[in-house]
This record gives structure tokens, C-alpha cells and sequence, in this order.
């Protein structure tokens, strides 16, 4: 069905910051969290085991969603997360300067997760009402763009800040306390521009139910009475098995010293190589892929699609054996294998989509990214003790290896041929 009209502000004035919002807290507790505990000395299995911890609200978010779909409007969760998040990110700014900054930190870092998980349940959901069907594969391109342009400038350019102040001050914890004060407050502007500008959708209020109780069962037993449901949370859960691994040692090994096997970059690097050049190819590569399918369909494209994200994966395989030492090098590597990553992840958005087509379409797509959470949070847990027991060449050829699930489980998905096109005709 398609959406009814929203009143208000075009998308473009909206769609641009309510991603590059949802996408910022998300890259602060995933990632910089990361290379924060790095810079902190805390070990790659520990940084591994705790920050893999932080996607559990990702995973856990279906049990809440459907008190998204119930209660209020997805405008006014939204408005409201923006401002609790910014809150948060002040408190890890208080917490670095204590003794027992990792434990006091990691806390906070979970109300976060949990605040932003909710912000994801309803953001999507406003983008499924506020758009028109034949909009929203048009646009999820451009979501997944601003998306990645706030991972630009989160492990992008506050992670070059970050070095930068290290290097003219000495004080590491003083660096990231700037950094997350800035991020702090840019999130209470952000609250103030969206309570503003989002539209207010026709359809944008509690679903209709004949109770509470009884509209959250409905909402589960809906999903999982979809067609060919095992063979959907099978690609779910197999698509970023490699990626859940591989992404929570890569600024480990872009930051470790050669003898450890890594490239012995800086920090300020980091965020040149990875965080800014990586992240634009990525980017770039997410808007080609949903321009892609807007134009010949989700079933055409998925095959290339999902091999754009598993083989470029060896390029890390090149990069551990290589160890180059140049970073300009190192840079064109990692933006050949993001920009096959972002391309590639616009399939992954879309069949998403498509699944969670239906009237409770705002908690089933929230059901389909808590399994892909899942599929991230178990494999990253034991990623630092695999890869200090591999080492890193050996652990990015594990990293290969699995990716093979996930492309013997696409070989018996089912897609209609329509889905995606903007025009809604097969071809």
C-alpha cells in the first residue's frame, strides 16, 4: 500500500538530518567507543567482548517495538530521543576523568544504545509513513548516505579531532571529553530543528488494536507467520556474519603497532583512512546501490549486490600479509572495499523492507534489525579472542570464510521481480 501524503517540509529538508541523527549515536557507541577504550589501553578482547555487549538494545528492540506502534507518534519519539541522546553523550564526557571510567562509561554507553535503538524503531517507521511506496527505494539511497556521512563525521572527523587535540595537549581524556561535549550539543540543536521541520503524517498515530496486550501479540505472531519466515531469518542473520568480526578489529589493526601486525597508523590517520575516505567510498557506493534497484528491481541486482559486500573482504586479507606503510595506500585498499560494502548493503536495506510490508510495517522492520543485531552482537564477542589467537592475517581469512553462509542462503530466496522499481513494473 502506498503511503498517504505528509504534510510539511519536503524530504529533503528532513530525510538528510533524521538519518545523519540516527546514524551518530549509532557510530559513537559502536565505533568510537572502540578506538576510545584503544587510545585508553584497554585490550582488543576486552574492547571486543564489552562494545559487542552495546548491541544488544539492536537486538532486543523487537520485544519494545510495538509500544512504538501503540502509543503516541513516531514524530514525538523521535523528537524526544534526539534530546536523551545528546544528554548521554554528555555524561560519557563526565565519566573519562574518573578511576573507574571504563565501567562508568560502558554504563552510559548502554542507556545510549538503548535510546538510539528505540530512535531507529521510529525513525524508520516515520520514513515508511511519510514516504510514498514508490518514493522510499528512491530514497534509501540517500538515507543510507546520510547515514554514512554521520559515520564520516563521527569515526571520520571526531576521531581526527580527537588525535589532533591528543597531539596539542597531551591529555587523551581531555581530547575525547571535547569531542563528546561538541556531540552533545549539536544533538540539543538537532532536537530543536527536528521538533520543527518533520512533517506530520496523515497516518502517523498509535495502530489500532483491540488492546494493548492484544495488539503486541498480534504484532509477533504476524511476523513470524510470513511466508517462508526460517529461510528470512536465516539471510538475516548470515548477511554481516563476516562483517560482525571483521569490523570490531579493524581500527585495533589499523592502530597496533607492526610487531602486533597491525599498520601502526595514528589516530588522526584513523580517521583520514578509515573514518573519512573509507566512509565517503561507502557511502557513494550506498546511493549508486538504491538508485540501482529504484531502477531495475531488488531481484535483479541482489546477486551482485551481495557479492559487492563478501569478496571485497579480501582486501583486509592483502593489507595484513602487505602491512603497506603508506597511508594513502592504505586508504584507496580500504575505499575499495567500502565502496562494495556500500553498494552492496542497499540489497540488505531493501529485502528488509520488503519483509516488514504490511499494516504493522514500523515494528516489523524493527523485528528484521534486532536479528540483524543479533547476527552482529554474537559473532563480535569472540572476535578479539579469535584474532589474537589467529593473529591478524589468518583472523581476516576467517573473516572471509564467513561470508559463505550467507551466500548459499541467498540462492534460495524468493523476490518478486517488481519489488524496488520505482516504476512498480517487472523488467
Amino acid at each position: 500500500m502506498n503511503a498517504p501524503a505528509a504534510s510539511g517540509a519536503r524530504p529533503w529538508v528532513w530525510i538528510p538530518t533524521l538519518y545523519f541523527g540516527q546514524g551518530l549515536p549509532y557510530v559513537v557507541v559502536m565505533t568510537l567507543s572502540v578506538i576510545l577504550y584503544k587510545n585508553l589501553g584497554v585490550s582488543n578482547a576486552e574492547i571486543a567482548l564489552y562494545t559487542s555487549w552495546l548491541y544488544l538494545p539492536w537486538v532486543v528492540k523487537p520485544l519494545w517495538s510495538p509500544i512504538v506502534d501503540l502509543l503516541g507518534t513516531k514524530r514525538a519519539w523521535v523528537v524526544v530521543l534526539q534530546f536523551f541522546v545528546g544528554a548521554a553523550l554528555a555524561l560519557v564526557a563526565l565519566t573519562l576523568p574518573v578511576d573507574r571510567f571504563f565501567q562508568l562509561s560502558l554504563a552510559v554507553f548502554w542507556l545510549m544504545a538503548f535510546a538510539s535503538a528505540t530512535h531507529d524503531i521510529a525513525a524508520d517507521g516515520f520514513y515508511l509513513l511519510a514516504l510514498a511506496e514508490k518514493d522510499q527505494a528512491a530514497f534509501v539511497g540517500v538515507r543510507s548516505a546520510f547515514y554514512r556521512a554521520a559515520m564520516i563525521a563521527g569515526q571520520g572527523g571526531l576521531v581526527f579531532v580527537a588525535g589532533q587535540l591528543t597531539e596539542l595537549t597531551g591529555d587523551v581524556r581531555f581530547a575525547w571529553q571535547v569531542v563528546f561535549g561538541v556531540m552533545a550539543a549539536f544533538f540539543v540543536l538537532l532536537f530543536a530543528w527536528h521538533r520543527t521541520v518533520l512533517p506530520r503524517p496523515a497516518a502517523d498515530g498509535p495502530v489500532p488494536a483491540t488492546g494493548f496486550a492484544a495488539g503486541f501479540v498480534e504484532t509477533f505472531a504476524s511476523f513470524f507467520a510470513k511466508k517462508d519466515i526460517l529461510l528470512v531469518l536465516a539471510f538475516l542473520l548470515t548477511f554481516r556474519l563476516g562483517e560482525a568480526q571483521g569490523l570490531k578489529l579493524i581500527t585495533p589493526f589499523l592502530l597496533d603497532p607492526r610487531p602486533a601486525g597491525g599498520l601502526a597508523l595514528t589516530t588522526s590517520q584513523v580517521g583520514l583512512v578509515y573514518g573519512t575516505f573509507g566512509v565517503l567510498a561507502l557511502t557513494v557506493g550506498g546511493i549508486l546501490g538504491g538508485l540501482a534497484i529504484s531502477r531495475h528491481g531488488l531481484r535483479r541486482w541482489l546477486w551482485p549486490m551481495v557479492l559487492a559486500v563478501h569478496v571485497p573482504n579480501l582486501a583486509f586479507v592483502w593489507l595484513a600479509h602487505a602491512q603497506p606503510g603508506e597511508p594513502a595506500l592504505v586508504a584507496a585498499v580500504i575505499a575499495l572495499e567500502q565502496f562494495g560494502y556500500g553498494f552492496g548493503f542497499a540489497a540488505y536495506l531493501m529485502y528488509m523492507i520488503s519483509v516488514a510490508d504490511g499494516p504493522h510495517k514500523t515494528a516489523h522492520y524493527a523485528i528484521c534489525t534486532g536479528f540483524m543485531a543479533l547476527g552482529m552482537m554474537l559473532p563480535g564477542m569472540a572476535s578479539g579472542w579469535i584474532q589474537e589467537g589467529l593473529g591478524y592475517p589468518d583472523f581476516f581469512l576467517w573473516v572471509c570464510a564467513c561470508t559463505l553462509p550467507s551466500i548459499a542462503v541467498t540462492a534460495f530466496l524468493r523476490i518478486d521481480p517488481a519489488f524496488g522499481r520505482r516504476d512498480g513494473h517487472a523488467g
